[in-house]
Parts: C-alpha cells; structure tokens; sequence
C-alpha cells in the first residue's frame, strides 16, 4: 500500500485451520476460536482490467458484496480487512474495490491490512496463512500492522484505516481476501465466537 510499492517478495510457509460443524465441535468439547459465517469464490474471467496477475476490478466487487450478503451483514459491522495487498500496482485498484464494495464514508471505512507486508507472498499458501493471522487476531484482540507502507500510496485514500503499528482492538467481524493469479477472487467472512 506504500508509494514505493515495487513488487512482492516471495516467501513460504503453511497454515491450517480444522472446520467443523457446531454441533461436532461442541461433542468433542473443542475450543471454539470463531466461527465461519460466509465465504465466496468467483472468477473475473480476465476481462474488463482482469489477466493472469491482475483482477478484474467488477469481479473482485462482485465477490466482496456476495460474502457480505450471504453473510447477512451490514458492512458497518467488519471490524478488519485483511486484504490481499501485495505490495503492487494492484494496491490502489484493490482498495478501490474495497471502498466502492462496502459503500462507506472514507471516515468509517474499517482497519485495513496486509499480512504480506509482514511475511511475504507465500503464493498458494497465503490463503491459509493469512486466515491464522485473522483468527488469531479474533482470539487476541489486536490487529498487526502493515509494515513498510508509512508512505501511503496517493491513489489509496485511506491512510488513517491502514495500521502501522499494533492495535489492541476486540474485532467481531473480519474479512479475508484472495484476489489474484487467473482473476480468481476469495473472501472469506470470520466472525467472533460469541458462545450461540
């Protein structure tokens, strides 16, 4: 999300998250962390702004508006982004997206972040890393900055939303996204478990 915002820097790794129905969970007497209320999975067809590294801009939209209504969610309510934010010339088209996605004041948009900034593009692995570091956060209370991107890239009018140290904050709804390589888009809607 910085101005000088060249490319990202590939790395590795591996995360996993056991899903589970309610009902499964509770007979075995699991911890609960949170709870998956929606996810969403579209593909832009590498059309209108979409190719192979970049999505299409409506593709991505389209996938942030369908997670938040199956989801039955007023987006006021999300407390945290964790975009896909790779440290490219997609940033700004990204949180473009976003802002026109979730139809908010600039001034109430939610956190927004990117834990590549931190780790690195795992590539197919980023996914399921990133959805650790969101749970985790649900768990913890806190949101983990952006790092390196001090320097908000001008085309991104939302520097006050973008983290760049740790936040405590108690976060009830996040959204995590996967948009990228073939214009294929992934959100997924995480939700604080309550104990309903």
């Amino acid at each position: 999300m910085g101005a000088g915002a060249c490319g990202f820097v590939p790395s590795g790794g591996a995360g996993v998250l056991r899903l589970e129905t309610l009902e499964s969970a509770q007979k075995r007497g699991a911890t609960i962390l949170c709870e998956v209320v929606a996810a969403y999975a579209n593909s832009g067809g590498q059309r209108d702004g979409g190719t192979m590294t970049f999505p299409n801009p409506d593709g991505v939209m389209r996938c942030i508006r369908q997670v938040i209504k199956d989801g039955e969610l007023d987006p006021k309510r999300i407390s945290l982004i964790n975009g896909h934010l790779t440290s490219t010339g997609a940033d700004p088209r990204e949180v473009g997206s976003w802002i026109k996605a979730l139809e908010l004041p600039l001034e109430k948009f939610p956190l927004i972040q990117s834990t590549k900034s931190m780790i690195g593009h795992s590539l197919g692995a980023a996914g399921a890393l990133e959805c650790v570091a969101v749970v985790d956060q649900i768990v913890n209370g806190y949101v983990h900055p952006s790092i390196n991107s001090e320097d908000v890239h001008p085309q991104i009018p939302i520097g006050n939303s973008i983290p760049h140290q740790m936040v405590k904050k108690e976060l009830e709804y996040v959204i995590k996204a996967s948009f990228g390589f073939g214009d294929v888009n992934g959100c997924v809607l995480f939700k604080r478990w309550d104990g309903k």
